[in-house]
């Protein structure tokens, strides 16, 4: 039988103890949600709060008046030089869309479970308020969730050089949790990119450039480029080409499973440009190679009610998903009043024909 994705639900193995807290930078309306937030897990729930050091640094957060009984109860951390594997039970995200991505890169293997609430512009990943947000996390530390499993993507880029085993370096090595994006760069000529699947050759893109994206980034960057919308749940990876220079170019979605290659084509007036999840950008020279396949470290992300729910909800929310004016009904002759039922003269029907409509002017005149 096929499992319903609402079935999936939160099971916790032991109580969670630890949990990383990530703001929203640059936003000094996420200040005190932060504060109450952390007070509350630190001293109410006497948890291991993680946070960046450079929330600890920030002068906004600093010259809040709660903030110095709660900063040496904090676990500091920095990114690229502190490794949170097996330290953190779940993550709680404070902002838009951004933060979850954000906690999505600073776990490059197994990620915790990820509850994000919506203090930021769209909020398409951020399902829940904060109003009430000491229930929603008694509930979440509890096992009372829902959760969808969310899949990433795995980005290898190889070299030139790497390829004929002449440098000694290892290949950059990514997860993305929306998109990878290829792209022309600066360069005023098309971008040329063989695309491979399963290392057959598929076929080459002319345009502005490609995205491939998770079902996740399907309604991101992709669905602005004209692709569909896939629900997180369905294993597959999106294909959506940047301006083709063919018409009949559209997006195309294949299976998860699949490993995709991509590579500047030899005869390509230009290189290419890369970035992941709109991060670490960088130049792909002729001879170099991308390869994306499905990771099998998802991000397994709280839902506010589950999985359907959730996510038709934002749809509705974010982008006003097939939002339009109703077309009226037609009226039944025992709703109209006895003026709306007299004939109108003034105005033909459609069974009017020529001789009836000259007759009717000529008994006007008399």
């Amino acid at each position: 039988t096929i499992q319903d994705p609402a079935s999936q639900r939160l099971t916790w193995y032991k109580p969670p103890l630890s949990v990383l807290v990530i703001k929203k930078v640059r936003d000094a309306q996420v200040i005190q949600p932060f504060i109450q937030l952390v007070r509350w897990l630190t001293i109410d729930k006497r948890m291991v709060v993680f946070v960046e050091a450079s929330v600890i640094e920030d002068s906004l957060v600093t010259s809040h008046p709660g903030f110095p009984v709660l900063r040496d109860k904090l676990m500091n951390f920095r990114e690229a030089h502190d490794d949170l594997t097996d330290k953190i039970d779940f993550i709680i995200c404070l902002g838009g869309d951004g933060t979850l991505l954000y906690a999505s890169s600073l776990f490059q293997q197994s990620v915790p479970p990820v509850m994000a609430f919506h203090l930021g512009s769209l909020g398409f990943l951020t399902p829940f308020k904060f109003d009430n947000f000491q229930d929603q996390v008694t509930n979440v530390l509890e096992g009372h969730a829902a959760l969808t499993l969310r899949s990433r993507l795995r980005c290898i880029i190889i070299r030139k050089d790497q390829e004929t085993g002449k440098n000694g370096r290892p290949p950059t090595n990514l997860l993305v949790l929306n998109e990878v994006v290829i792209d022309r760069g600066p360069s005023p000529y098309l971008s040329n990119i063989d695309l491979y699947l399963d290392g057959k050759r598929i076929t080459s893109v002319q345009g502005d450039g490609l995205i491939v994206s998770t079902p996740t980034g399907s309604t991101a960057y992709a669905v602005a480029a004209g692709a569909s919308m896939i629900h997180p749940s369905v294993p597959a990876i999106m294909l959506t080409p940047i301006c083709p220079h063919s018409l009949s170019f559209r997006p195309i979605v294949v299976p998860a499973g699949v490993e995709l290659k991509i590579a500047v084509s030899k005869d390509s007036r230009n290189t290419a440009w890369v970035s992941f999840d709109g991060r670490k950008r960088q130049e792909l020279f002729h001879g170099d190679s991308l390869r994306v396949t499905t990771s099998i470290y998802p991000v397994p992300s709280i839902c506010a009610e589950d999985q359907i729910a959730d996510w038709f909800a934002s749809l509705d929310e974010c982008l006003r998903w097939n939002d339009r004016k109703r077309q009226r009904h037609f009226d039944e002759p025992e709703d109209l009043s006895p003026t709306d039922l007299t004939p109108d003269l003034t105005h033909s029907s459609s069974s009017d024909t020529l001789d009836s409509l000259v007759e009717r002017n000529e008994a006007c005149d008399n």
